[in-house]
């Protein structure tokens, strides 16, 4: 099993220069972890700072090295021909092999702020993966439909072939999955019985669809604790908050060995990556629980 991580890009503080010192710091202590995987997310339009992806990835992978890296993209809210271009720069930075997670996004609010729409976004996100697979490839593109434009090209693409896995956790997601990613990434909120069945239709639809994926990954929200009292510290008060409003069985928290049996029984599912992004933002909590997740990644190896 691989273990990556998803760096959170919201960040509460004063001095913005701070957040983003931060996020290099994180991968620079992933990458001294030898961790397998680095990611970041994609919102927009948000109340409270958010650093960008395209950007601080570009910053990130300066820390990184030569292991598999990329980001996520909200593909209905972006022109698919600026994000194949942005893809071809950051592929051409990674020194590794490179990575598109694609969602379909969901909220209301950053779907109006960015001109697009909830109810078209099926098609839009289908369109938008076809066009910037084929621009990628080298194809000279047209399009009508949800996206419209003329023979539109990059010149700058990834000297491998990009993977893409495609985060889903309804059945109808799951299905389109199966059906036109590389990769799948089941979200962080599922409990094990929940990730458990998704495997089991995500595999079923493969199958039906003659596709064998390269990844099949779930996200875990996670700490990695010295002791009991150290998760404690670290969580407890964003535990009784009620974390996101997860099921608190789908976090990871506790020390390196009851973190591996945690990891381990998702590997028996068969999960191939976990990517984990951590529960607590604060900056020391994170940078130890990263060099713990070490331990992990030798342990499950």
């Amino acid at each position: 099993m691989r273990i990556g991580v998803s760096e959170a890009s919201a960040r509460k503080v004063r001095d913005p220069r701070q957040g983003a010192r931060w996020m290099v710091e994180r991968a620079a202590a992933a990458r001294r972890a030898a961790l397998d995987s680095l990611f970041v997310g994609d919102h927009h339009a948000t109340p409270a700072p958010y650093y960008q992806n395209v950007p601080i990835t570009a910053r990130m992978l300066a820390e990184w090295g030569a292991a598999p890296a990329g980001c996520l993209f909200l593909l209905p809210l972006w022109n698919p021909v600026l994000l194949a271009e942005q893809v071809g720069t950051l592929a051409s930075i990674a020194a590794g092999r490179f990575i598109v997670q694609v969602g379909l996004g969901d909220d209301e609010a950053q779907f109006a702020a960015m001109g697009a729409t909830l109810k078209t976004r099926t098609s839009a996100f289908e369109q938008s993966l076809d066009i910037v697979r084929r621009l990628l490839a080298g194809e000279v593109v047209s399009a009508n439909g949800r996206f419209t434009f003329r023979d539109a090209r990059v010149a700058l693409r990834p000297a491998e072939p990009v993977e893409f896995w495609i985060g889903a956790s309804a059945p109808p997601a799951i299905d389109r999955a199966a059906r036109l990613g590389d990769g799948f990434l089941a979200a962080p909120g599922a409990t094990l019985a929940q990730a458990r069945e998704q495997m089991r239709h995500y595999r079923e639809r493969c199958a039906a669809y003659g596709r064998t994926p390269t990844a099949i990954a779930i996200r875990r929200d996670v700490y990695v604790a010295d002791s009991r009292a150290d998760a404690d510290a670290a969580t407890g008060a964003i535990i009784k908050a009620g974390y996101r409003g997860f099921d608190p069985s789908s976090l990871v928290i506790g020390t390196v060995d009851e973190v591996v049996e945690r990891f381990r029984a998702l590997g028996a599912l068969g999960y191939t990556d976990v990517i984990v992004r951590h529960v607590t933002d604060e900056q020391p909590y994170v940078l130890a629980s990263l060099a713990r997740l070490a331990e992990v990644r030798k342990a499950l190896a």
